[in-house]
């Protein structure tokens, strides 16, 4: 069972395998040399986390996870690889921490009596203005 907690996910960063390629954001002709863009990756299988997380984590973001159950998360916002790095490490700690958060069970409620009579006198005052604007013939 999911334990509900509100702490942050922290993914180990020895799990996080972490390549870079050229960019195409902004820099000029520094991105036609440097490899500023960050690809992080965290294999869902080699992680210590239980059965029952990683079942959630499948399927909370599916559409994230490539055939070798990987999370793949990329940045290229930044002009250098070390603030791309931090973005991209970020965005898979939010991501993973977002899916493994077990929203809270909503309580249905009902309208008070207060309320229910509010309702009522509004939708009289609303009546009577129709039949005022009505013609009489």
């Amino acid at each position: 069972m999911l334990k509900k907690t509100n702490t942050k996910v922290r993914i180990p960063a020895h799990e996080i395998k972490v390549s870079f390629t050229k960019s195409s954001g902004a820099g000029g002709q520094n991105v036609n040399k440097t490899a500023t863009k960050v690809i992080a990756r965290w294999s869902i299988d080699a992680s210590n986390m239980t059965v029952e997380e990683k079942a959630r984590l499948q399927n909370k973001i599916a559409n994230r996870i490539n055939s070798n159950h990987e999370v793949v998360v990329s940045s290229d916002a930044e002009r250098s690889q070390t603030q791309n790095r931090v973005l991209a490490t970020a965005r898979l700690q939010n991501l993973v921490s977002k899916a493994l958060s077990v929203p809270k069970k909503r309580r249905p409620t009902r309208p008070t009596k207060a309320s229910k009579l509010r309702r009522l006198e509004n939708k009289k005052i609303h009546s009577l203005v129709k039949v005022s604007r009505r013609k009489i013939e």
